[in-house]
């Protein structure tokens, strides 16, 4: 990836129970058909900056983040061992950014900019 550059997706996840920045959390982005495109690991301050390719055909693809185990590693249970966000790539498009809210019962997503 070029110097200063941002990859075409990004996310980012705040732990809401803790009122803090997920950190150490897994993030996978893949096709539709269950191919990955990349892995990636969450900052000190919850992001992942640089997810897979520079640039993704517009199609249907997915980030799964790992959940449970960042829950299970903080000694607190959870209903989501996964949460996985759907998304649709447009054409034209430089990038998008996948923020999950998220707390042990419950999580929040929308398209970042």
């Amino acid at each position: 990836m070029r110097a200063g550059a941002m990859s075409f997706i990004s996310a980012h996840i705040l732990d809401a129970l803790a009122g803090t920045p997920a950190s150490g959390v897994a993030v996978r982005l893949e096709t539709q058909g269950g191919e990955v495109l990349g892995d990636a690991v969450t900052d000190a301050d919850g992001r992942v900056s640089d997810l897979g390719p520079d640039q993704l055909e517009a199609g249907d693809y997915r980030v799964q983040f790992a959940t449970g185990e960042y829950f299970a590693g903080k000694g607190q249970d959870t209903f989501y061992p996964f949460v996985v966000v759907n998304f649709i790539v447009a054409p034209d498009q430089a990038h998008y950014h996948v923020p999950l809210l998220l707390s042990p019962y419950s999580y929040t997503t929308y398209r970042g900019s």
